[in-house]
């Protein structure tokens, strides 16, 4: 037997198909072994537009994946890497690489994740839900209105406003208007049952500390004025002045911005609190639990004005004369 004298050309190659076994074999056990066996679930929101390397790497810090190079070589192998679906989607480290990609290149989602932010109305819900491709506006709307749904709700009213909960809600995939909603009227009940204790609100019934928190919650801008805000129209209601809040004005009719014109404060409205004293016939949007808290507890003061800064807080004044000064001051400034 001639005896083995390895030159340095074969030693290369050698070396180079053992690293390529290696990789193989690397590749091959990512591919078909999980890293784990379901004890991870991690819940991911892919919206539209995000690149699978920023995916890739919250996998890899979840514990869903063990390398997000490798997750990436295998969508590029695979054609998925430009066809995942936008979505949210529930994943567990049992899962693997090839069964991930599967799931979001067909847009297989768990739920779909949406956020009602404090003291938008149902108006806006309901354009923020078509927006994502959820339900259709009218469908929401129609939702909201239904007498038989508030009676089961035990809602007082012609619609639901003001009892959708601000939060963050994850939707079965298959869910429709109504499961949403009662979600959301839920986390409501339970949230002012917190606030409440079972104590009397002042004198107000539930609907009308809803109808003064959502005033209080459009009005309102920094959370620890919420208080102040809701004393000033407490005093009003007590001394029998009108509200004068400008979100009323345009409810119904547009989302308040900030600023109201003078043919929105002439408008005939029954929610208009510039032409009717005392509240109006309903909530003009949806608030959080500050405001709610502002409306059963407001602050003891005094005012009976307050004009906006322009940092966004308010001046609040005790008498007309000073308001009115408050807001000669403020346009200028």
């Amino acid at each position: 037997m001639l005896p083995f004298n390895p030159t340095p050309k074969t030693i290369t190659i050698s070396l180079v198909r053992a690293c390529l076994l290696l990789l193989l074999g690397w590749y091959l056990f990512c591919l078909f072994v999980p890293p784990g066996s379901g004890s991870i679930v991690h819940d991911v929101s892919f919206p539209a537009g995000t690149g699978i390397r920023k995916l890739a790497q919250e996998l890899k810090t979840a514990g869903i994946i063990r390398s997000p190079w490798h997750f990436i070589l295998v969508a590029r192998l695979r054609g998925q890497a430009r066809r995942l679906k936008a979505g949210d989607y529930r994943l567990t480290d049992a899962m693997t690489p090839a069964r991930i990609l599967r799931k979001l290149a067909t847009g297989d989602v768990d739920y779909r994740r949406f956020v009602l932010p404090e003291g938008y109305s149902i108006y806006q819900a309901a354009e923020l839900l078509e927006e994502k491709g959820y339900f259709s506006k009218d469908a929401f709307l129609k939702a909201c209105r239904d007498p038989d749904l508030l009676a089961r709700l035990h809602i007082q009213g012609d619609s639901v406003e003001g009892y959708l909960f601000p939060a963050t809600y994850n939707l079965a995939a298959n869910s429709n208007e109504e499961q949403l909603i009662g979600q959301m009227v839920e986390r409501f009940n339970k949230a002012y049952a917190g606030l409440t204790c079972g104590e009397e609100a002042g004198g107000r019934s539930r609907r009308e500390v809803v109808i003064l928190a959502s005033i209080i919650e459009k009005e309102a801008v920094a959370a620890d004025e919420k208080p102040l805000i809701a004393s000033v129209f407490c005093n009003r209601l007590r001394l029998g002045m009108p509200l004068q809040s400008d979100p009323t004005a345009v409810y119904g009719v547009r989302a308040f911005g900030g600023k109201v014109t003078r043919a929105d404060i002439g408008r005939r409205s029954p929610y208009n609190t510039y032409l009717v004293t005392g509240l109006p016939p309903g909530p003009i949007g949806n608030p959080g639990s500050e405001a709610l808290r502002a409306a059963l507890h407001p602050a003891s003061t005094n005012y009976l004005y307050f004009v906006a800064r322009q940092d966004g807080t308010h001046q609040f004044s005790r008498t007309l004369d000073e308001h009115n000064r408050a807001v000669a001051y403020y346009l200028k400034h």
